[in-house]
């Protein structure tokens, strides 16, 4: 079961209206399908508190990926390298389920963009495998083009089933060490920490659903 004793974020939003047709990000990786959006801003230096743990195992990349760990330029997307991920508390969730808050921190020294749905998965065992079925997308939230300045954070509700929902035999239940993220259009990957949740082994038993980005303290959940 997943802990609930993280301390709740007091967040402030802002929010700029600018139609823009930009990609989200699927749970398995990058999608290239156009969606149409609004941009909003986060506000610089938001409130989260937690940091990016060291990953046990290098992050997932591809060839097409190459350089990409860097921000682009001024107002270009956010690289991986130039993110933070942390798990913040959030709605608390209903019965058999717990829903958080998957934050990603502008750590470069340029404002960037994020805009659709990253890519989330279980890892464990310390070498970063992956465990059991990446998350669901959730295409009805909200998913604008989520502006962010040095130090601003962006969120995404993250609802997790309890494995203890599903008979044993078919959840295949194992201890996880955190979360495996894609930031949306990105091919390499974040390790974020998150101890004391227990995963499915079993593809059949999906735990994770992951809404789209919005600024900081702009969730629904």
């Amino acid at each position: 079961m997943h802990r609930s004793s993280r301390a709740p974020i007091v967040l402030a939003s802002t929010g700029v209206v600018l139609a823009l047709a930009l990609s989200g990000c699927s749970s398995g990786g990058p999608d290239t399908a156009p969606t149409a959006t609004e941009t909003v801003t986060a506000p610089a230096g938001g409130s989260s508190s937690s940091v990016a743990s060291s990953a046990p195992a290098p992050s997932s990349s591809s060839p097409s990926g190459a350089g990409e760990s860097a921000s682009g330029g001024d107002g270009g997307r956010c690289g991986t390298g130039s993110l933070a991920g942390s798990v913040e508390s959030g709605s608390g969730g209903a019965a058999g389920s717990t829903v958080v808050h998957l934050a990603l921190r502008n750590t470069g020294s340029t404002t960037c963009t994020l805009q659709g749905w990253p890519g989330v998965s279980f890892v464990g065992g310390g070498s970063g495998e992956q465990i059991g079925a990446a998350a669901r997308r959730d295409e009805a939230s909200a998913h604008p083009t989520v502006t962010l300045a040095p130090g601003a954070v962006a969120v995404a509700p993250l609802q997790i089933t309890q494995a203890e929902d599903y008979p044993a035999a078919k959840c295949e239940p194992v201890a996880a060490d955190g979360f495996r993220v894609y930031p949306p259009g990105s091919t390499e990957s974040l390790f974020v920490r998150d101890p004391g949740v227990t995963a499915c082994r079993s593809t059949d038993a999906g735990l994770l659903s992951v809404q789209g980005l919005v600024p900081e303290g702009q969730a629904a959940d």
